[in-house]
């Protein structure tokens, strides 16, 4: 049985959501909601549509995916649920309504469908108990997690009566089709995911009152130190809503057993009663643990102290250890900061010691959860592992070498099967099973340096692939370590900086051999410039690529002008044109314009026909790997582009659209500035229609430019302000 057409009932955010990734998968589905009572009787669906066209982040990988939804209603259009292979429920959380549609179903239905919910909060006994048998086989909880598109984690909920083979082909389809991160869980409250999650929540907060922490400082161990998204336990509680989480408190403490460990952490909080109370709900109310103050014309952050209740401004907390995750060094810290880290890790790894095996059989399953469900670089589990002299270290190692070896994380376990060299920026593995290098950044934000650049030279004297198990594969070169040069004029340092990073950008291109790039999430300004150059290109569906260094005045110089150029002047456009591609690529980079998608990078020639788009992240290296192996034996180094631009005359023309939009005031006087030296680096200079340019002339004018800008004070005013921001200036 395939899966090839799919109904979803229900067109709130959840169902809009699982229709809108069906869709991205290139399936045909139908949105089924109530009629209208009044004008069009699918007018809701119709609206759904429409929200999830407009959505932002965009909910779909390209908009002419939205053809392949259909709007429909449950009294007009029932009937198509005859015809669908997997039905997926996704109305109100209310059981009488959900039996109603059941009941529906099941009367109209074919055999051998699948049926699922997208509830998280009723028990699959309950919505199951007024099925047939038959029925039963089929149906399952499908938990989706919001945003659907962009969030991995998906636990399939199943009883002991279901058809295995039922719950293997949906699982296929949504691990290759949907790109999620399938976990087969028992149907016990909370599921997986949340029941690890939250109760780590609970530990991270009550430990923090206990041992009187501020919230700054306990966000800070409970961050990135310890493998967890930087907003921290408190930041994480304003951005769910405080009222929000209280309900899925009192719904846990209601339906576990008394004597499970999360009723210790999920007692009442007066201080949190209140701040529901005066409407300090989080981000959505007038604050929270966090509040925005605004002073004389100024904002600033303000935090609460969890003693008084009274706010104070934010105070920034070093803990010596540095921005990236560092367990040993976090456990490590004397006084009361290694104190809570230890306590927190313990206890979390404890309770989900505790649901095993009544909630999971699998050790792998909750890390994998918690990695893909709330974005921790690692579980509890591996927490252990990674922490020095843990006793449980080397059984609970074995456990993960059972599982196949086709991420890079899973590589990692596998010591046997790997040379490691590292440095402070990235890591590099030789993969001996396969004959290839890996490259990993390890920075914030992978930004790269000096040591990225050393390991990319290094790792190209065999086969490489480049991935990360990072949120980011790059979010481009390091304007902190520029900044430290420009500050004191060193603009020689700053120049062979850049002139490394092209000698980098040249050995990935005319290696002797092939070079594959697995970019993920941010793929911008310098990553990309790494990606773009690479020889081949296996490309996470969700991946945002682009050329923004307009955006803090300056231009790409590590290659991206003259590759995005080059792919333009290779377009059907240019025949007859030699200003088409010019033109284009002036825009594209100029408007510091990103493809969110992979299809959409696609449009803009970001990405390549002939590159490989992967909706499933964790299928990357495996797909970079097969990629590798059908290349490697013919694979030939590229021959190098020339370029014949028409100079002068191509550049008049962009100095006609920059004074348009500088008399628009749409940019400023730097804006200008900026728009010029592109305009000098894509005109090709000072060349002419019958001469030639090489690649090497084409990186000479990238790094001219480039120089000219970092020199600028308003350059640098545009770097200052985007790294205390993290908002572009306009100056």
């Amino acid at each position: 049985m395939d899966i090839n057409k799919v109904v979803v009932i229900g067109s709130g955010t959840m169902g809009s959501g699982i229709a809108a990734q069906v869709a991205n998968a290139g399936v045909e589905v139908t949105l089924l909601d109530l009629p209208s009572k009044d004008g069009l009787r699918n007018e809701i669906t119709e609206k759904a549509k429409d929200k999830i066209l407009k959505s932002r982040p965009p909910l779909l990988v390209q908009k002419n995916k939205i053809d392949l939804i259909t709007a429909g209603n449950i009294e007009d259009n029932f009937n198509i649920v005859s015809q669908a292979d997997w039905v997926v429920e996704a109305v109100v959380e209310r059981i009488e309504i959900k039996h109603n549609i059941y009941q529906k179903i099941e009367a109209v239905r074919k055999t051998d469908s699948i049926i699922s919910s997208n509830t998280s909060t009723i028990p699959l006994k309950i919505l199951s108990e007024k099925m047939s048998s038959q029925m039963k086989k089929n149906f399952c909880i499908t938990h989706f997690f919001n945003p659907v598109r962009y969030m991995s984690l998906l636990e399939i909920v199943t009883e002991p009566v279901n058809d295995l083979e039922k719950i293997n082909i949906l699982k296929s389809f949504c691990d290759t089709k949907l790109g999620k991160g399938v976990i087969i869980c028992n149907d016990t409250p909370g599921f997986l995911g949340n029941r690890v999650g939250v109760y780590a929540m609970q530990v991270a907060m009550t430990e923090a009152f206990k041992m009187n922490l501020s919230i700054e400082e306990a966000d800070a161990i409970f961050g990135r130190p310890m493998g967890i998204p930087k907003t921290g336990i408190f930041g994480l509680y304003d951005l769910i809503g405080i009222d929000l989480m209280a309900d899925v408190l009192k719904s846990f403490v209601k339906e576990l057993p008394n004597d499970d460990p999360f009723h210790e952490v999920a007692k009442e909080i007066p201080l949190i009663s209140n701040l529901i109370k005066e409407g300090y709900t989080g981000r959505k109310g007038k604050g929270g643990f966090y509040r925005m103050k605004k002073e004389g014309g100024v904002k600033f952050l303000e935090a609460i102290n969890l003693k008084t209740g009274n706010y104070s401004k934010v105070k920034k907390i070093d803990l010596g250890i540095g921005d990236q995750m560092n367990l040993n060094d976090l456990i490590n810290l004397e006084g009361k900061f290694g104190d809570y880290a230890k306590n927190v890790i313990n206890k979390i790894t404890n309770y989900a010691s505790y649901l095993i095996p009544n909630v999971t059989k699998s050790q792998n399953d909750i890390d994998e959860a918690m990695r893909l469900g709330f974005n921790w670089t690692i579980g509890p589990f591996e927490m252990l592992q990674t922490i020095n002299n843990n006793k449980a270290s080397y059984e609970l190692k074995q456990k993960y070498l059972d599982k196949n070896l086709n991420t890079l994380r899973r590589i990692k376990y596998n010591k046997t099967n790997y040379l490691k060299f590292e440095n402070q920026s990235s890591n590099c593995y030789y993969f001996e099973p396969k004959k290839y290098n890996i490259v990993e950044f390890k920075t914030k934000a992978n930004a790269l340096d000096s040591y990225s650049m050393d390991m990319l030279q290094t790792a190209s004297d065999k086969n490489l692939i480049i991935i990360n198990d990072a949120l980011q594969f790059s979010a481009g070169v390091n304007l902190n370590y520029v900044m430290d040069y420009a500050k004191n004029n060193e603009w020689k340092k700053i120049e062979k900086f850049i002139l490394d990073f092209q000698g980098t950008c040249k050995n990935l291109k005319y290696s002797p051999f092939p070079v594959i790039s697995a970019p993920t999430g941010l793929s911008i300004g310098g990553g990309f410039e790494v990606v773009v150059q690479s020889n081949y290109v296996v490309s996470h569906t969700n991946v945002v690529l682009g050329l923004v260094e307009t955006l803090v005045g300056l231009i790409p110089a590590g290659g991206g002008c003259k590759e995005l150029l080059w792919r333009w002047i290779q377009s059907n456009e240019s025949s007859n044109d030699i200003n088409f591609a010019p033109l284009k690529v002036f825009d594209l980079i100029g408007y510091a314009t990103t493809a969110s998608s992979a299809q959409e990078a696609l449009s803009k020639k970001f990405l390549l026909d002939s590159d490989k788009i992967v909706i499933n992240k964790d299928r990357l290296l495996d797909e970079s790997e097969k990629l590798l192996d059908s290349i490697k034996n013919d694979y030939q180094i590229p021959q190098k582009p020339t370029f014949k631009l028409s100079g002068a005359e191509v550049r008049d023309i962009m100095y006609e659209k920059l004074e348009k939009l500088y008399k628009e005031k749409i940019i400023l006087d730097h804006g200008l500035e900026v728009g010029k030296q592109l305009a000098f680096v894509l005109s090709g200079g000072n060349t002419h229609k019958d001469q030639e340019l090489s690649e090497d002339d084409m990186y000479a004018l990238e790094l001219e430019a480039f120089m000219n800008l970092i020199q600028m004070a308003k350059t640098q005013e545009r770097i200052k302000h985007t790294l205390e921001t993290g908002k572009p200036l306009v100056n």
